[in-house]
């Protein structure tokens, strides 16, 4: 393979790799936990939080409501970053060829 089809093919691949990120960012992930919904888009920005805790909230289950906000956070990017392994993992050894 000479050069210059080297370079197309790795230009095509950064376009390729380009439209898929912007794909996965516009796409939202949720979150759960028992008490909390979260959710995020694929560039983990935060766009909502719901507790769906019904009845009320004591003081005593702060730091509960603490922790199922840190479980619903991970949900959501353990799912953000199955995503990203489903939709970019055909280039992760592509660019090995190239060089």
């Amino acid at each position: 393979m000479n050069m210059q089809n080297l370079m197309a093919q790795a230009q095509r691949m950064q376009r390729e790799i380009t439209a898929k990120k912007e794909e996965l960012e516009k796409m939202e992930f949720t979150g759960k936990s028992e008490w909390v919904e979260m959710v995020f888009t694929g560039g983990r920005v935060l766009k909502s939080v719901k507790i769906v805790k019904t009845g009320n909230i004591t003081e005593a289950d702060k730091e509960v409501l603490e922790d199922m906000i840190t479980i619903a956070t991970k949900d959501a990017f353990i799912k953000i970053n199955e995503a990203m392994a489903d939709k970019l993992g055909q280039y992760a050894g592509a660019l090995d060829g190239l060089m």
